[in-house]
């Protein structure tokens, strides 16, 4: 596995050629107001996407904890889990510079204390860590391979009964998915359904 996203195209790379041009996003999850900055360079800019807010308003948290958010963006996900019990502590990891900066912007504005967010491939910016949730809304645009390496190398940083909830197209989520969650867990289920989105869970046993 390699430790950068070197060749990977679009969001999901380390630093972002397209100009900065700024967006401001407000919106309402799990009945709060947030606020997030975005710009070009990171994924869905205009609008909080339907796959991310799938995640958000159908997600599981533990009652305290680490929860780790891979891929995290512009921060939305991780924000709002830290934003809802601030018992948790919240790591989000990208490697994206730019979505990185825009995290550490959105946290602030987001009055959200009990969050880190850290620049880095994948579980890299996590190392020995172990968590008791990992969420992802996975960049599809670097490959399945991408996908795959999320969930195969979830358990290792997860604590027992820790669960991998992750959104993907519905149509996406074929028999190739299936069978990369019961590689790494021998479990999975359809937690949630929407708009074209499903969001996986799976346990570790």
């Amino acid at each position: 596995m390699k430790s950068a996203a070197k060749g990977f195209s679009h969001y999901f790379t380390p630093e972002q050629k397209a100009k900065l041009k700024l967006g401001l996003i407000r919106t309402y999850l799990r009945g709060k107001s947030f606020e997030f900055l975005t710009s070009s360079g990171v994924f869905s800019k205009k609008r909080v996407d339907l796959g991310t807010r799938l995640l958000v308003e159908s997600m599981v948290l533990p009652d305290d904890g680490y929860v780790l958010d891979v891929g995290c963006g512009y921060g939305a996900v991780g924000i709002v889990a830290a934003s809802l019990n601030p018992k948790l502590r919240v790591v989000m990891v990208d490697v994206n510079e730019r979505a990185v900066w825009l995290t550490r912007q959105n946290m602030e504005a987001n009055k959200v204390y009990n969050a880190v967010v850290k620049r880095g491939y994948l579980y890299e910016p996590a190392k020995g860590l172990k968590f008791n949730c990992i969420l992802s809304n996975p960049p599809v645009s670097a490959g399945i391979k991408t996908v795959k390496a999320i969930v195969s190398e979830a358990p290792e940083h997860m604590k027992q009964k820790a669960t991998l909830q992750m959104v993907l197209k519905s149509k996406i989520c074929g028999e190739r998915i299936r069978n990369i969650f019961k590689d790494a867990f021998g479990n999975f289920a359809v937690h949630a359904r929407k708009s074209g989105y499903r969001v996986l869970i799976a346990e570790k046993q």
